[in-house]
């Protein structure tokens, strides 16, 4: 592996300040490292944050992205940035969960991509948003998310 790879990165390796918007933050990418394997990538945010859009409160999610990368990888700072954009973001989970999934469709052209927001209760009911792009390549292993639905007390 040569250093070239990282070329064009502007976030990794230094002081990076949290976007202040989904928007304007600027997710990262690089060349696949094995092209040629199909492989699953798995990020967990346990501790994403947003903001409910009608009552400025703040909403908490534990998200778990799962893709099948094609010639990209996202670079792992410029995501971490990119999700803590959302602190000070106004969107109903829904909206949160499947737009992260469309940016990554968008910036990387993934094989397939999955994403689970497990979202923390809201007037007591929690909200499990879950977003596919359709079915994984055949051969890969996606193991399950792991994350257990809401029992609260129970």
């Amino acid at each position: 592996m040569t250093d070239d790879i990282y070329e064009g990165l502007n976030q990794l390796g230094g002081n990076t300040e949290l976007p202040a918007s989904p928007e304007e933050a600027v997710l990262e990418r690089v060349a696949n490292p094995k092209p040629g394997s199909d492989y699953l990538i798995r990020f967990a945010a346990p501790e994403f944050t947003s903001l409910c859009p009608v009552t400025g409160q703040p909403d908490f999610a534990h998200l778990v992205i799962d893709y099948v990368p094609g010639e990209w990888i996202v670079e792992s700072k410029s995501l971490k940035l990119y999700l803590g954009s959302f602190r000070n973001h106004g969107a109903f989970h829904e909206a949160c969960t499947v737009e992260i999934a469309n940016r990554l469709e968008r910036e990387l052209d993934p094989k397939w991509i999955r994403i689970g927001g497990y979202w923390y209760p809201r007037g007591g009911i929690p909200i499990d948003v879950f977003y596919q792009s359709g079915e994984p390549p055949a051969g890969v292993w996606v193991p399950d998310q792991g994350v257990p639905p809401y029992r609260g007390r129970g």
